[in-house]
């Protein structure tokens, strides 16, 4: 049994009794759930989160002390600007300036999705920064350790307290504060959110994209979340050897070279683009789908004959793309570090 499978274990026979150990003056933390989304996808009651838990969770976000030499913390990859992803990196940087094989995943709207990461190797939220913590090449630190510096630091003691009620800090209550935190950053403001519920228009241009989109995108970027979040292949590189997606999860020969379809809300900041941050501009990836599709035994079927389109209509999409920026999401301070 992996690591995961422990703290699962572990999550899942400890949320009970922490719950109840909560304090009764403990206020919830209000999140909004947007009329316009669908049902949230995640085993995570919203209702649970409270404002200690939510201080807790953000302070834990932006801390170093979760690295081996407090040196990154998850803030550090993911920057609240570029919708918590690493702005202008292809591959995310960590410990002593290693690494990674990817490119960092925006955090947003993580409570409508049903598993993370670029290969879904994770289903619940609250693990979601245990894979980073672990990681060699990103934090490189042990839980444990991790809770012998925080019940030695001055502060979290008293803060582990006022989220759950004890001074006690364990690994169930850090990765619950650090989800109760990542559960309410949601993005449902844009532009095109606004159109939706009739308070704002879209051009001619961006109305224009928009149908356009609808053409050429829709099938894999879907609904109100602009992701049917399953996996595929698309074409990147003939060559599946340097990362094999999925198939790492399953191990199935049919998801060599898949990985997760991306939401595309705040798109426009979150660059550069694909699982290995290969292309820097927009521009570059819609031309990668209109010409530079490379075929391979697992390349998803509705990209076999690319998505034809005129530098026109890449240019009108583009446009239409830049009304799914969420600006008072990325900008707000209840999401920054304190």
């Amino acid at each position: 049994m992996n690591n995961k499978n422990v703290y699962f274990i572990i999550l899942l026979c400890s949320l009970v009794n922490m719950y109840s150990c909560k304090k009764e003056q403990e206020t919830l933390f209000n999140i909004t759930i947007p009329e316009h989304f669908p049902q949230i996808s995640q085993n995570f009651d919203q209702k649970t989160i409270t404002k200690e838990g939510f201080y807790l969770g953000r302070k834990l976000f932006y801390d170093g002390i979760l690295s081996r030499d407090s040196s990154i913390s998850c803030g550090s990859c993911h920057q609240q600007g570029g919708a918590f992803s690493h702005i202008g990196h292809d591959v995310s940087h960590g410990i002593e300036d290693k690494l990674g094989k990817r490119n960092a995943n925006p955090i947003q709207n993580l409570l409508w999705q049903s598993n993370y990461f670029w290969d879904g190797g994770v289903h619940n939220i609250e693990l979601i920064s245990l894979s980073p913590i672990e990681n060699p090449v990103e934090m490189d630190e042990n839980i444990n350790h991790i809770i012998t510096k925080l019940n030695r630091h001055k502060e979290y003691p008293t803060l582990f307290k006022n989220a759950f009620g004890t001074t006690e800090i364990n690994s169930v209550k850090i990765l619950n504060a650090i989800a109760q935190f990542q559960a309410t950053l949601i993005s449902a403001n844009s532009k095109y959110d606004q159109y939706l519920k009739g308070t704002s228009s879209l051009s001619t241009d961006e109305l224009e994209g928009l149908n356009l989109f609808k053409e050429k995108c829709s099938s894999c970027h879907q609904g109100v979340l602009f992701s049917d979040f399953q996996f595929r292949n698309n074409g990147i590189t003939q060559n599946n050897t340097a990362d094999l997606g999925r198939y790492n999860i399953t191990l199935n020969e049919a998801d060599k070279g898949k990985f997760k379809t991306p939401s595309l809300r705040n798109i426009e900041k979150s660059g550069p683009y694909m699982h290995n941050g290969s292309f820097r501009t927009l521009e570059a990836v819609l031309e990668h789908y209109n010409s530079g599709i490379q075929p391979n035994p697992s390349l998803a079927p509705e990209l076999k004959n690319k998505i034809p389109m005129t530098a026109e209509q890449q240019r009108k999409i583009i446009i239409f793309l830049k009304t799914l920026t969420d600006n008072e999401f990325l900008n707000k301070k209840d999401f920054s570090e304190q």
